[in-house]
């Protein structure tokens, strides 16, 4: 591919800056656990069972699944025991998660890193979809803020525009004042991530690494498929001309 020109790259979070897939079944599995340990008398696989239903019925960003767990539980299970404290075992278990175990790729930080240390100056940013707080805190908790470029940073809540509708992309590079043709998108999932900013004319970047979209089939093609950012790195040094170290 000839040498294009490139002003800015963003990211989605979930599944591309991390595995939001792991983490979530690391945090739930140490949730249920917590909740045997703290007076609920059911197995911690059967309760990581029924929190999945939960979690699919009320969607990752309902703030109360382990309330929800809670009550669809006969109460013979945890007789005697303050159900208000086998919640709280179960947030702070999960929370004990995040602070231990919220980590990002190694290579995706060090290319951040890297393209933060660019003369050249390439505007870093992410547009994700979710909850203003909680995509917030987990750019926070994975460290990658310092080498954002703090304007480029899209929320969807925050924005009033979620994933897939194209103008949430455009919004971003419409206020940056950025031709979409010289900006790239870098995400896991096809129809959410890849095709909208595929319609608005961006260069797309599909991560195809361990989440849970790995085969998930979109209406149109990425620009580019990567299996980690270290391949990202060589197609920014070959086809942009950005003068980023070797991995």
């Amino acid at each position: 591919m000839a040498e294009q020109q490139l002003d800015a790259v963003f990211f989605d979070v979930d599944d591309t800056l991390f595995s939001t897939s792991k983490f979530a079944a690391r945090a739930r599995r140490a949730a249920c656990e917590a909740m045997h340990a703290a007076g609920l008398r059911l197995d911690p696989d059967v309760l990581l069972d029924e929190l999945s239903e939960v979690v699919s019925e009320f969607t990752s960003n309902y703030d109360h699944h382990f309330d929800q767990l809670l009550q669809r539980i006969p109460r013979r299970h945890f007789k005697g025991v303050n159900p208000g404290l086998i919640v709280a075992a179960a947030v702070i278990a999960y929370h004990d998660t995040k602070a231990r175990h919220l980590k990002p790729y190694p290579d995706a930080i060090a290319l951040l890193r890297d393209l933060a240390g660019l003369e050249q100056e390439v505007v870093r940013g992410v547009i994700t979809s979710g909850l203003t707080v909680k995509q917030a805190e987990k750019l926070l908790r994975l460290g990658i803020v310092p080498y954002l470029t703090p304007a480029a940073i899209y929320i969807s809540e925050q924005i009033g525009i979620n994933k897939p509708n194209v103008k949430l992309y455009r919004r971003a590079c419409s206020d940056l004042n950025l031709r979409p043709a010289r900006c790239m998108y870098v995400g896991d999932r096809p129809e959410r991530d890849i095709d909208p900013a595929n319609a608005l004319g961006m260069i797309t970047v599909r991560l195809c690494k361990d989440g849970r979209y790995a085969s998930a089939k979109g209406e149109t093609e990425p620009t580019y498929t990567i299996e980690d950012f270290d391949a990202l790195r060589e197609i920014l040094r070959a086809d942009f001309a950005l003068p980023l170290p070797s991995a």
